[in-house]
């Protein structure tokens, strides 16, 4: 039987437990149950396989007799199908003037639509230039317009509030039902 190295510092396999006694359990054994630490690494070694802790912390630990690449490559694709599943979002940003024309802003709006239904965030703002902060009233009264507008298909996450030359609202996507 050829040497294998263990890569993963939370799996002890083979002669890297520690335990005298030990729980065996899996499909290629007769007996499961409580053997001795040898007598489990003799198994596996007749078997042409390894014997892998599963269940460390459990009272004796558990191990389980297979071939370690093998669980590895199992362990490697089970993360890499649970990071794929995670939804990812995306801010998209719409950007207004205080005094926006009516089909800058209609236009605006299909866009943070389109966006919303396509399962990402819109962050609207208002931008002030020099003394057009005089009209922050003004950019508050768009903003609020815009999520009264796009309340079919996304919520209001925060309310408009001015940070430094922008009035900010951010405008998450309602959840599909199914």
């Amino acid at each position: 039987m050829k040497k294998k190295y263990n890569d993963d510092p939370g799996v002890k396999i083979n002669q890297e437990i520690t335990a005298r006694q030990v729980r065996l359990v899996g499909d290629n054994i007769e007996n499961p149950g409580i053997y001795s630490f040898f007598d489990a690494l003799k198994l596996a070694q007749s078997l042409g396989l390894d014997l892998v802790e599963i269940s460390p912390n459990a009272d004796p630990p558990v191990c389980r007799i297979i071939d370690f690449q093998k669980f590895l490559y199992q362990q490697k694709k089970k993360l890499k199908e649970q990071k794929s599943k995670t939804a990812k979002t995306v801010l998209k940003e719409i950007r207004f003037g205080p005094n926006t024309d009516e089909h800058d802003y209609q236009f605006k709006l299909k866009h943070a639509h389109s966006f919303l239904e396509d399962g990402d965030k819109v962050k609207a703002f208002v931008f002030f230039r020099g003394r057009s902060i005089l009209f922050a009233e003004k950019g508050e009264i768009l903003l609020l317009r815009f999520a009264n507008d796009l309340e079919d298909v996304g919520k209001v996450e925060s309310m408009p509030k001015l940070e430094g030359k922008r009035m900010i609202v951010i405008i998450s996507p309602k959840p599909k039902k199914k």
